[in-house]
């Protein structure tokens, strides 16, 4: 069973596509997510963007306290993966450059 294609998780995404602004985002992670998975679901974005940056394993591991293990699956998501993080990273340099 693929746990993307449950009801259960069709209705979060959906969920959090309907979410309209950061006030919006924070009210409902903090209810839905315990502090932890905030804080891993944030460092895994971390991750990703020292690695797009280029940067080693152990500078990353010291920057985000990220254990080599967690900044490997990462590698491998940016790799070989379905491209969430590539996309992500994408349009948050596109809103960072828009911005300013």
């Amino acid at each position: 069973m693929n746990i993307f294609n449950t009801k259960s998780v069709e209705k979060l995404f959906e969920a959090i596509l309907l979410l309209k602004s950061k006030e919006d985002c924070v009210k409902f992670f903090e209810d839905v997510c315990t502090v932890k998975e905030l804080q891993d679901m944030s460092q895994r974005l971390d991750v990703a963007y020292q690695l797009k940056e280029g940067k080693s394993y152990q500078d990353i591991s010291k920057n985000t306290g990220a254990s080599t293990t967690t900044i490997s699956r990462v590698n491998r998501c940016l790799m070989y993966g379905n491209g969430g993080y590539k996309d992500i990273l994408e349009r948050l340099k596109e809103a960072k450059t828009d911005a300013n």
